[in-house]
């Protein structure tokens, strides 16, 4: 049977070091409103110079970084080997990803219904994480389950 690759189990700790400190200065950004000062800079702006505007623009970098630095994070969990993969894991896996897609979007329908104008705009913002979020939680969820179960 052809597997999907999958990169080597030790990715999978490189992983969990680059999430969970993004998640946690996410988090803080978001609550406190308050990115680094220090990650100003001016950048140029390339929409803006195709309409002939404006070169460059200031910005902070905290968000851009902290959500690159969370989906390669996630990335790296969600295609890591588990330590003992075969085809029980395999299941899990797709399983876990199948749950992931139909929740967000059932959050997305969700969030189409009930949230407008600029706020919808945030939840498009979160949602491309969520995949990743669910995804992961729900993977580890199975993977301890069945570590449970199977001692």
């Amino acid at each position: 049977m052809r597997t999907n690759p999958l990169l080597p189990h030790r990715f999978k700790t490189l992983g969990w070091i680059l999430f969970i400190p993004a998640a946690i200065a996410g988090i803080f950004i978001i609550t406190t409103e308050a990115p680094p000062a220090f990650l100003n800079c001016q950048l140029p702006t390339v929409i803006q110079q195709l309409n002939g505007n404006e070169t460059e623009t200031n910005v902070n970098l905290a968000n851009t970084l902290v959500g690159i630095v969370l989906i390669i994070g996630g990335l790296l969990l969600m295609l890591s080997k588990a330590e003992q993969e075969d085809e029980y894991i395999s299941e899990l896996r797709l399983n876990a990803l199948l749950w992931a897609v139909v929740v967000n979007y059932a959050l997305l329908l969700l969030a189409l219904i009930l949230v407008f104008d600029v706020n919808f705009l945030y939840v498009m913002i979160y949602n491309m994480f969520t995949i990743l979020l669910i995804f992961i939680l729900r993977f580890e969820y199975l993977l301890y389950q069945a570590k449970k179960s199977n001692p």
